[in-house]
Order: C-alpha cells, then sequence, then structure tokens
C-alpha cells in the first residue's frame, strides 16, 4: 500500500492551499484612519409617464418597461427608498434607520405608552373561553392550522 503525500504549504502547514480564517485581520492597516459608512439616504421618484397600450401591456406583465431616450417624465413625489418618507422633510438629514432603527418601531420602548384595554358595555358579560391550541399536531388534526373540510 502507496500513500501520496503532497508538499505542505509552508504558509499554511496544509497540502492544499486555505486562506486563514483571520487573513482580515492582517490585511487591515491599524494606522490608516477609519472609512465613515455611508449615512446617506437613497432617493427615488415616483413618475408619472406617458406610453402607448403596447407598453402598457409589457409594463403591467412584467412589472418594467423601456422608455424612449430623452422622453420627459413627470416627477409626482421624491422620497427614500427605504424609510418612505419625503425629500421635504429629509433634506440634509442621515439616514436614520442605518444609525439605529428605534425610529421604526415607534420611539423608545419604555416611553411608549401602553396599550388600553378597552371598557366593554355596562350590560355586557364577559364569559371566559377556552384555550386554543395553535400549534403542533393537534392544532393541524383539529383545522387550526389549516382550512376545514
Amino acid at each position: 500500500m502507496t500513500t501520496a503525500t503532497a508538499p505542505l504549504s509552508t504558509k499554511t502547514g496544509r497540502s492544499h492551499p486555505q486562506e486563514s480564517l483571520f487573513a482580515w485581520l492582517d490585511s487591515q492597516d491599524p494606522l490608516a484612519p477609519e472609512k465613515k459608512p455611508d449615512l446617506s439616504h437613497v432617493w427615488v421618484v415616483a413618475a408619472e409617464i406617458e406610453v402607448t397600450p403596447k407598453i402598457a401591456r409589457v409594463a403591467d406583465f412584467r412589472g418594467s418597461f423601456k422608455t424612449a431616450e430623452g422622453q420627459r417624465v413627470d416627477a409626482l413625489e421624491v422620497y427614500c427608498k427605504g424609510c418612505r418618507r419625503p425629500y421635504d422633510e429629509l433634506r440634509g438629514d442621515d439616514y436614520a434607520a442605518k444609525i439605529d432603527n428605534t425610529h421604526l418601531i415607534g420611539g423608545d420602548q419604555s416611553k411608549r405608552a401602553k396599550r388600553k384595554i378597552p371598557i366593554p358595555p355596562a350590560n355586557a358579560r364577559i364569559i371566559p373561553g377556552g384555550t386554543i391550541n395553535r400549534r403542533g399536531i393537534g392544532a393541524y388534526a383539529s383545522g387550526v392550522s389549516r382550512p376545514k373540510r
């Protein structure tokens, strides 16, 4: 029985070349200035373009179409693609979602008002119901997660 051996790589000590898991640490110069993250908005324009019936059919089917060169496009609204807020409100501001997402969830959750429990009418009577199993095979068999036959 013979065994074939390949010469070991002097850098990794392995018979096959493999990039180090920490190669990205070696490539960074500790004295190099850090790159600032891009905090700008991605602006998009809601547009109104007059097209022929043939192009309208293609646009409806594919969701996109090609326009003629030099065609004038009427801009209906300019807004940020990520946060969907208008250009007038955000002009010159950084994109808040790239800094912190708290504005997307309604602000700081510890300061947010709690949901109010609705007060039933004076002549209503509350009757406690049973629990509903929404998970597992029991839920599937009882028709919670699938339509009943």
